[in-house]
């Protein structure tokens, strides 16, 4: 994923990935966090969609799975499901509260 990440690099948006410092246990888990303006969240998705491409260590491990919560102030929520080898994009639960939005 961090190959993905820097071939990817912009210099900006980028900067939202965040890795643990030290991994522990069987889970790596990876986030991004941060406002996108709309021109740039192709460029997001494109990176997720590579990441969920990647084929397992071993078979009996899963595929890279994930979930991110988008809110944007015209067309609401929605989620990016990543699973089964690709990003799902489905809308959001509105009675939820995501991302500091009530």
């Amino acid at each position: 994923m961090k190959e993905i990440i820097a071939s990817n690099a912009d210099g900006h948006y980028s900067g939202g990935w965040s890795f643990p410092v030290q991994p522990f246990n069987w889970t790596s888990y990876v986030f991004y966090g941060g406002d996108i303006r709309e021109g740039s969240v192709a460029w997001l998705l494109d990176q997720l969609r590579e990441m969920a491409a990647i084929p397992p260590a071993n078979e009996d491990l899963p595929q890279v799975q994930g979930l991110f919560m988008l809110t944007h102030e015209v067309d609401g929520v929605a989620e990016w499901q990543v699973r089964d080898g690709g990003v799902h994009v489905v809308p959001g639960d509105e009675g939820h509260q995501y991302l500091g939005r009530a």
